[in-house]
C-alpha cells in the first residue's frame, strides 16, 4: 500500500521573512555540482522547503518550472525522512541540462545527505 503524502501551503518558504534566517545563518548546507541546500532547525515540528532557481541559471521560464516541479515532488516524498527543517534548494550552473529523472535522482541522494547532516547537527 502507498503512503500518500501532501505538501500544503504550510510546508512551504514563502516569503524573505522565512528565507533570511536560513540564509544569514545556515545549520548545515549540502552540495552537489548542479544544486545547493542551505538548511536550519526549525520549531514548526515539520520540514518547510523554499526553491530558488535563478534567470541566469535556467533562461526558460518552462526550464524554471520544471525543475521546481521535480523538486517539489522529490521534498514531497522524502519530507518524512527530515527533521524540522527549513530547507532552501539553490539550483546552480549545469543543472538547466540535467533531465527530470537526472534532477530526481539527484536531489532524493541529497535529502539523504541532509537527513544525516541534520542528526549530526541536532
Amino acid at each position: 500500500m502507498l503512503t500518500q503524502h501532501t505538501f500544503p501551503k504550510t510546508h512551504r518558504l514563502l516569503n524573505a521573512n522565512a528565507f533570511s534566517p536560513v540564509f544569514d545563518a545556515p545549520s548545515f548546507k549540502v552540495h552537489h555540482r548542479n544544486f545547493l541546500i542551505l538548511a536550519k532547525f526549525n520549531d514548526f515540528g515539520h520540514p518547510r522547503l523554499g526553491l530558488i532557481v535563478p534567470k541566469k541559471v535556467m533562461r526558460k521560464a518552462v526550464q524554471r518550472n520544471q525543475c521546481k516541479r521535480v523538486v517539489r515532488e522529490s521534498f514531497r516524498n522524502k519530507q518524512h525522512n527530515l527533521p524540522a527543517i527549513d530547507a532552501i534548494v539553490l539550483a546552480r550552473r549545469g543543472s538547466e541540462q540535467l533531465v527530470k529523472e537526472n534532477i530526481r535522482e539527484i536531489l532524493d541522494g541529497l535529502w539523504d545527505r541532509a537527513a544525516k547532516a541534520a542528526k549530526k547537527g541536532q
